[in-house]
């Protein structure tokens, strides 16, 4: 399969770029169409490298179930492990999946689907669909979303939602990297309030009803 992310950026061709455009709008307007009436959703991030023998993958279906119960829809990237978790604990469980040249695997709870080009459009959609966000242990690839999210926070770029970590022990050395930042004048100390950290599944659902901001009947 043809990597339209890597060629796109590998190569500076303007005839090529100018084609790179209408795939770059395909992935938007796919996304606009399918997900224009879903109600607020809560995107769940995490790695895809765990089974559900694993302790966070059973957080992140406890966390789904109960953000469900209260109406919210779950967004994932659509594969395994954490993955796998949030959409299997959702109702309305949607999965933004992304062509690679080896296929990711799609898992078998997403109810509605949508396969992404490129990186970039992948995770402004979850932005823009999404009314607060889980950061569940990961790989680069969840601190890359994370990243974004928090530094479009904190630019205003985008308004703020609820950011949240699971797992204490093991996002610990990360935010002693922040507090390093923080230290060193990096970013600000009112930064830390961007997000929350805890172990808590009831907490984590609480918060996210309680600063959502959103207002909305739920269905069933």
């Amino acid at each position: 399969m043809k990597d339209f992310q890597k060629d796109f950026l590998d190569n500076h061709n303007i005839e090529k770029d100018v084609w790179r455009m209408f795939k770059v709008i395909s992935d938007f307007t796919d996304a606009f169409d399918e997900l224009e009436n879903i109600p607020p959703a809560v995107s769940i991030f995490g790695s895809a490298r765990i089974d559900e023998t694993n302790r966070y993958y059973q957080k992140a279906l406890q966390i789904s179930q109960k953000l469900s119960k209260k109406g919210f829809a779950i967004i994932t990237g659509g594969g395994g492990g954490i993955m796998e978790a949030g959409n299997r604990g959702a109702d309305i469980s949607i999965g933004l999946n992304i062509k690679l040249p080896h296929e990711q695997h799609t898992n078998p709870y997403v109810k509605t689907e949508l396969k992404f080009d490129y990186f970039f459009t992948r995770k402004v959609t979850f932005l823009k669909y999404s009314v607060a966000t889980v950061i569940m242990p990961g790989g680069f690839g969840t601190l890359d979303e994370l990243s974004e999210i928090l530094t479009l926070v904190q630019t205003k770029k985008m308004s703020a939602i609820p950011i949240v970590f699971y797992g204490k022990e093991f996002f610990a050395p990360l935010l002693e990297f922040y507090k390093n930042m923080q230290k060193e004048k990096m970013i600000a100390e009112e930064d830390f309030s961007l997000f929350m950290v805890s172990d808590d599944v009831d907490e984590i659902v609480d918060y996210i009803d309680k600063n959502s901001q959103v207002v909305f009947d739920v269905k069933g």
